[in-house]
C-alpha cells in the first residue's frame, strides 16, 4: 500500500489572546496549512515541480521548513549542535533538490518531530530573551516567531500554486 499524506484539521485562530499564545497559534496555523496543502497526495505528487526550471515541490517545502524550524529555534536561539537534516555544505538547496518519493513519509515524520522538539524547547523561554543572530544582530525569541510566521505565509502561497497545478485543488 502506498503512503498518502495524511489529512490535517486546522484549528481555529483565537480572536483575542495574549501575545505568546497569539504568536504560537498563528505559527501552528501556518504549519497546519502547509500540511493541509499536501493532504491526500501520493509521494510522487508531492515531488511534482511547479514549472521548469524551478525545483519547488510540496515535499521540498516540508523539508525546507523542517530545516528552518530547527535552524532558528534550536541551533541559533538555543545554540544546540543538532546538525542539519537536509542542508549540505556542497548543496544548500538539498532540501528541495534531494526530495524523493521514497522519503516522503520519513520527511513528514521529521517535520512533525521537529515541531514537537522546537515547541518543547521554547516553553521555558520568554519572548524578550535575546541571542546573537546573523550579521551580528541581536534578535529575540519574538523575532523568530514573527519571522517563521512570515516564512510559512510566503511558502504557503507557493504551496497553493503547487497544489493547484497537481490536482486543481484550491482553498485557504
Amino acid at each position: 500500500m502506498t503512503w498518502i499524506a495524511p489529512q490535517i484539521e486546522r484549528r481555529d485562530m483565537p480572536t483575542a489572546a495574549g501575545e505568546r499564545e497569539m504568536l504560537q497559534r498563528w505559527l501552528d496555523w501556518h504549519r497546519e496549512t502547509l500540511l493541509s496543502k499536501c493532504a491526500g497526495l501520493t509521494p510522487d505528487q508531492l515531488v511534482t515541480a511547479s514549472a521548469p526550471p524551478s525545483n519547488l515541490t510540496l515535499l521540498g517545502l516540508v523539508r525546507h521548513m523542517t530545516e528552518v524550524e530547527r535552524s532558528w529555534f534550536r541551533q541559533r536561539f538555543l545554540g544546540e549542535q543538532t546538525g542539519d537534516l537536509y542542508f549540505r555544505a556542497d548543496n544548500q538547496d538539498a532540501d528541495f533538490e534531494d526530495a524523493a518519493p521514497a522519503g516522503a513519509e520519513a520527511d513528514f515524520a521529521a517535520f512533525r518531530a521537529e515541531i514537537v522538539s522546537c515547541d518543547a524547547a521554547m516553553t521555558d523561554h520568554g519572548l524578550d530573551e535575546t541571542f546573537a543572530g546573523p550579521r551580528d544582530r541581536t534578535l529575540n525569541l519574538r523575532w523568530i516567531y514573527v519571522h517563521l510566521i512570515e516564512e510559512y505565509a510566503r511558502h504557503n502561497g507557493h504551496a497553493d500554486l503547487l497544489r493547484e497545478r497537481i490536482d486543481g485543488a484550491t482553498g485557504d
